[in-house]
C-alpha cells in the first residue's frame, strides 16, 4: 500500500470503493460509516496529509471538483441542503492522514449539526481576534 496510506490505496484500484466521481485529479466514493444517505468522501489523488500541505493551486482545483460533486448529489439524491466537512489533525478529528472531504447530504427535520448557541463574550472575541489577525 502506498504510504501506508488506505485512501492512496482506494485512489489507485487496489481497495474496492463506490465510486461517485473520478477525474485525472480527484476520486469520489461513498463512506462505508455514512453520517446520513449519500455521505460522499472527496480525495485528491495524490497524497497530501491535510489542507496545509495542499500547494494553493491544487486545492482550488480540488474544490472545484467538491462543489461539483455536491450540486449532482444535492439534484441526485434529492436532500435539502449538505455540510461539507474536512478535519485536520487528531484533535479535529481526522483519522486518515490524506486530505479528504466529506459531503454529508442533509434534509429537513434530520438531526442538525450542532454549534453552541448564544452570543460570545464582545471582548474576548475583540482580544482573540487581534492575537490571530494576519
Amino acid at each position: 500500500m502506498k504510504n501506508d496510506c488506505i485512501f492512496c490505496a482506494i485512489a489507485e484500484g487496489e481497495i474496492p470503493c463506490f465510486k461517485v466521481y473520478e477525474d485525472d485529479l480527484v476520486l469520489a466514493y461513498l463512506d462505508i460509516n455514512p453520517c446520513s444517505e449519500g455521505h460522499t468522501l472527496v480525495i485528491p489523488k495524490a497524497h497530501y496529509a491535510g489542507l496545509l500541505d495542499v500547494p494553493d493551486a491544487a486545492l482550488g482545483e480540488i474544490l472545484s471538483r467538491v462543489k461539483k460533486v455536491a450540486a449532482h448529489i444535492k439534484e441526485a439524491l434529492p436532500c435539502d441542503g449538505f455540510n461539507i466537512l474536512q478535519n485536520n489533525g487528531p484533535a479535529a478529528g481526522q483519522s486518515v492522514f490524506h486530505l479528504h472531504f466529506h459531503i454529508v447530504p442533509r434534509r429537513e427535520g434530520g438531526e442538525p449539526l450542532s454549534f453552541k448557541s448564544g452570543k460570545g463574550d464582545m471582548a474576548a472575541l475583540e482580544a482573540l481576534a487581534a492575537r490571530i489577525r494576519l
